[in-house]
């Protein structure tokens, strides 16, 4: 789907979540009245909270007893909210949930030798928050996992309907936990800026896991930034040369992480698509997000990119608080200068947990809290959003409305051009050489996509 349109299905999802024999909701139930769980995790994004807070709703019919646990990014920064508007949860676990669930499940296990017992055992298990007489406890938050080599691999093998996935979403990994930037709109903050770093070998032994079981040629890493750490990349991409691993690959970084030396020798590893983060072509705009990259580096990224020969994107985004009418075309007009393959654009969300959420609560422009049925009455885009017709405090809502959908329907046509679609398929060559079938199913992509 093309991210600027992801905002169109928004109300056919609201309406989803009030129709009880919707068929997403009648397949949840049907699968955990055959799983028969002792225990449901589920896992909170802000954008989709309504989702979980039905999906908890759903397993207390199927068993009021059960414990309900939720966890997440919207679960860390929102716990105490989400304790107190949501009576479907039992447990939250805020940060990292790999020791603090499982000591849950053991802990929970205690409950059949008495209630003194299971007091005993949640009291001493770090990073959760939980209901208990009448009232929330907030236990000490868990120190964070520093080896994360100890991690297990995720078991894509249990996943409910495998067969609806693909090689490539079997791809999907990370190497690395954090960032050590501090963008006002980004709430990594919550990983107090370090970067925690799997080993080489570790990555190594996951991704020919993977390709051993799933066939995966195509691998996707899901670090907030790849290259903070060259020496590391440089390293990691001699190893996927010397051992002839052959497949392709594509990563997150920043404009100013990457030089010629590390792209070439990304490119040789199997890179084919970088992602990148311009966001503005507003040097006060690229400030307040305290960004730490300028514009200069964003051009000279792009002439790397270019020399090098890869594919890549570049994010964008508008509606930042106090942006100007002048400022959003600024970035427009930057954007056909530096010329990525692809193009994304961002209409900016207050996310909790960001500097941006607390300037736009100073300004008048965001909801510091929202109780259980804003979630299911208002569009995902506009949770924290104090007025939806009052979005920016510099332009006017009907006037932000059209440059809006003016931005969005450039982009679009932008990323349909003929050097565009040829250069992504360029990228996905030797992908589509080593599977026809991607091919196929890239181009049912691209028609819909249209």
């Amino acid at each position: 789907m093309d991210f600027t349109r992801l905002e169109d299905s928004y109300p056919f999802y609201l309406k989803s979540l009030k129709d009880n024999n919707d068929p997403i909701w009648q397949e949840m139930k049907k699968t955990i009245h055959n799983f028969k769980p002792d225990i449901i995790g589920i896992s909170v994004w802000t954008t989709f909270a309504a989702s979980a807070f039905k999906i908890a709703s759903i397993c207390k019919e199927y068993d009021r007893n059960i414990p309900v646990v939720m966890g997440g990014p919207h679960i860390t920064i929102k716990y105490d909210e989400v304790a107190k508007i949501c009576p479907d949860v039992d447990f939250l676990i805020r940060g990292e949930g790999e020791k603090t669930f499982v000591e849950l499940v053991k802990a929970l296990k205690a409950k059949a030798t008495g209630l003194s017992a299971i007091s005993h055992e949640l009291s001493a298990i770090k990073g959760i928050s939980y209901r208990w007489n009448g009232g929330i406890l907030h236990n000490p938050t868990r120190e964070f996992i520093q080896d994360l080599d100890s991690i297990p691999f995720p078991s894509r093998d249990l996943l409910i309907n495998k067969k609806s996935y693909n090689s490539e979403d079997m791809g999907l990994l990370m190497t690395s936990r954090g960032c050590p930037y501090n963008c006002s709109y980004c709430a990594t903050s919550i990983w107090e800026r370090k970067t925690r770093y799997r080993s080489i070998d570790n990555v190594i032994e996951e991704i020919k896991f993977v390709t051993d079981k799933y066939g995966t040629r195509q691998f996707t890493f899901k670090d907030d930034s790849f290259t903070v750490n060259k020496k590391r990349v440089l390293e990691f991409c001699e190893r996927l040369i010397k051992e002839n691993i052959e497949i392709n690959w594509d990563c997150n970084t920043r404009v100013n992480l990457v030089d010629e030396e590390l792209l070439k020798k990304m490119k040789k590893a199997g890179c084919n698509s970088i992602k990148v983060g311009i966001e503005t072509g507003s040097e006060r705009i690229l400030k307040l997000m305290n960004k730490n990259i300028t514009l200069e580096q964003c051009r000279q990224a792009a002439k790397l990119f270019r020399k090098v020969d890869i594919h890549w994107t570049g994010y964008f985004m508008m509606g930042i608080p106090s942006e100007t009418k002048d400022e959003i075309y600024q970035t427009l007009k930057f954007m056909k200068k530096l010329k990525p393959d692809y193009a994304s654009l961002g209409v900016y969300e207050p996310f909790p947990g960001t500097e941006l959420f607390n300037i736009g609560i100073e300004r008048g422009l965001v909801q510091k809290d929202r109780m259980i049925e804003d979630f299911f009455q208002i569009s995902p885009r506009y949770y924290y959003i104090k007025d939806v017709n009052h979005r920016i405090d510099t332009i006017s809502n009907e006037e932000f409305v059209k440059i809006e959908r003016e931005m969005k329907n450039f982009f679009h046509n932008y990323n349909k051009g003929l050097p565009r679609l040829l250069k992504r398929v360029k990228s996905r060559s030797s992908l589509y050489r080593h599977s026809p079938k991607t091919l196929f199913e890239d181009f049912k992509k691209f028609l819909s996509w249209l």
